[in-house]
């Protein structure tokens, strides 16, 4: 499965072959001992360390649950009307896919595979970068497309990557992406970070975005026994981040359950417009319920979802 589709998730690596994930776990290791793979947070993939990035039919396969779920809870983020920034990725194509719906909206965008989603939605408009297109995850990505984002502005940009850490935050492996990815969070007055549970605690070799400059991480709910995802979202929490869990049951998002950030967000760190939880009137996550914005608070959910 892992020569097949570039990597894959314990999760579904337990489905296919009907076992559990602790089994699955002991098996990847054994694998891994024998250099057939590497094992990451949450999965496996082939060898390759910080630089190998899957392409799209690669990481079109992995985690599709939990990118539906993300996906749906991330699009009650977006208002009726405003202008908007999306990356490349899977996670964000399947944003895309919903934002469809949003009358008046206008999104700006590198990524062919997001424009192809909205191309038939009749009150979106759709704006490309410039650029030279990379084929391994349809992206337009070098000068042109950063030229074309300089004085932009929008509200919002919605990224994904390959790896998502409370030290370096977003991560990607591939240089050219990250230097785009860069580029759309310059234009944005916040920054929304769509990211599953195998991606926290990953990094790879390009940082794209600084834990500081996050404004939002929509995710979902890691699995009981992973205490080092729990571990990550408690970490992002306690640097400024606001999380939003998104639940899979069912094979969809029916909520999630918000985070909020009990301290302040660092301010040595230039912001191009408002910092985040500061924009009078902000939209709030539709879908989620906030547990509470106190420290203690957040130690409390992320704890249960340890426990859990």
């Amino acid at each position: 499965m892992v020569r097949a589709n570039g990597a894959v998730s314990l999760r579904e690596l337990a489905r296919v072959v009907q076992t559990s994930e602790v089994t699955v776990r002991r098996d990847v290791r054994a694998l891994e001992a024998e250099g057939l793979l590497d094992r990451r947070h949450g999965g496996a993939v082939l060898p390759g360390g910080f630089t190998r990035e899957s392409g799209f039919p690669q990481k079109s396969h992995l985690a599709t649950a939990e990118k539906t779920a993300i996906a749906d809870l991330a699009a009650g983020l977006v208002e009726e009307g405003e202008a908007i920034v999306v990356g490349a990725g899977t996670t964000t194509q399947e944003l895309a896919r919903r934002l469809a719906r949003v009358p008046g909206l206008t999104v700006v965008t590198n990524s062919l595979l997001v424009a192809q989603a909205l191309a038939h939605a009749n009150r979106v408009e759709v704006v490309m970068t410039g650029g030279t297109l990379r084929g391994s995850n349809y992206a337009l990505v070098g000068s042109g497309a950063e030229q074309s984002l300089q004085g932009l502005r929008v509200s919002k940009a919605f990224l994904s990557g390959s790896g998502l850490t409370a030290e370096r935050g977003l991560s990607t492996s591939n240089m050219l992406s990250a230097s785009v990815d860069r580029a759309l969070v310059q234009a944005a007055a916040e920054v929304v970070v769509l990211a599953d549970h195998t991606k926290l605690g990953t990094d790879t070799m390009f940082q794209t975005v600084p834990t500081d400059v996050i404004t939002r991480l929509v995710t979902d709910e890691p699995p009981a026994h992973d205490d080092r995802a729990a571990t990550e979202l408690q970490a992002l929490a306690d640097q400024g981040v606001q999380i939003a869990v998104a639940g899979t049951s069912g094979g969809g998002a029916t909520g999630g359950d918000a985070v909020q950030a009990g301290r302040q967000p660092r301010r040595d760190v230039p912001l191009p417009g408002p910092r985040r939880g500061q924009v009078p009137g902000g939209p709030q996550l539709r879908s989620a319920t906030v547990l509470g914005e106190s420290p203690t608070g957040e130690r409390a959910r992320v704890a249960d979802l340890r426990r859990r």
